[in-house]
């Protein structure tokens, strides 16, 4: 009887010491990848009245390569690696120079570290974007759906706006005689779709932090759609942050933006 005993201790003790090898196993040991298209609707408001509709869909045929991207996100347990896959220009015939200054870089995340670094190139200048993770109040639902072969969850979220484009330019950003207030802050509502079958908290973009992968998200006119994933790739890629670039904040790469544009715009006013 004490002999049994003495064995099940040890094979427990042993079950135990497999579980927590498990637990602590390199991070490197699981990785996937997940590809992305993204789709986006464009208005052409009252500049859009003067055309016909042959004329407005000629319009938009030639926008087609800036509104539909393709992106590739790969990811182990806490690291990620989001950027797109470069195209050449439907419009030119090549690489689309003026819209690389206002579009998201290679974007590496880590959700232990709650750590985000994002190249951007601004004007042949390289900046590395360090900063926290995009903080996001989820709300789940119990709404479900089939993403390929994928069962998916529906979570939502409102997020202000130029948080999830802080790398983009608008002319409305540059500061005014009024400053912003939190009235006037303009919200974007968020939809998402996740899957618990691949337990990790990444996402694409600056999206993340739900109980799996993201595989669909809709923001504003656009939405991120994922087609393929792929696990356990025999060739496994080392997941690794960007590291050429001048390190600043958000905030002020913001600035950095909105100063340059300025700069244009007072010297264009000067010309005129």
């Amino acid at each position: 009887m004490k002999y049994n005993i003495l064995i099940n201790s040890v094979l427990g003790v042993i079950l135990l010491l497999t579980i927590n090898l498990k637990d602590t196993s390199p991070i490197n040991d699981f990785q996937g990848k997940a590809y992305y298209m993204s789709k986006s609707t464009m208005s052409l408001g009252n500049f859009g009245a003067r055309f016909s509709e042959a004329q407005k869909k000629q319009i938009m045929d030639r926008l087609k390569s800036r509104l539909e991207k393709k992106y590739v996100l790969t990811f182990n347990k806490q690291e990620s690696m989001f950027f797109e896959e470069e195209k050449l220009d439907g419009v030119s015939g090549a690489t689309d120079s003026w819209g690389k200054n206002f579009t998201q870089g290679d974007q590496y995340k880590n959700t232990k570290d709650n750590l985000q670094i994002q190249n951007q190139e601004f004007y042949g200048k390289n900046f590395l974007v360090k900063d926290s993770l995009q903080p996001i109040k989820w709300s789940m639902s119990g709404d479900t759906k089939k993403i390929g072969k994928y069962i998916s969850y529906k979570a939502t979220a409102t997020i202000p706006t130029v948080d999830l484009t802080w790398y983009d330019f608008s002319w409305d950003r540059l500061p005014t005689n009024s400053e912003n207030t939190k009235e006037n802050i303009k919200m974007t509502n968020v939809e998402a779709w996740y899957t618990p079958q691949i337990p990790v908290s990444h996402g694409p973009s600056e999206y993340w932090g739900l109980p799996g992968l993201i595989l669909e998200i809709s923001a504003g006119d656009t939405t991120l759609l994922c087609y393929e994933i792929v696990l356990n790739p025999e060739e496994k890629v080392e997941i690794k942050a960007p590291k050429k670039g001048k390190i600043v904040t958000k905030k002020e790469y913001q600035k950095i933006i909105s100063d340059k544009m300025k700069e244009f715009r007072d010297n264009r006013r000067g010309r005129r």
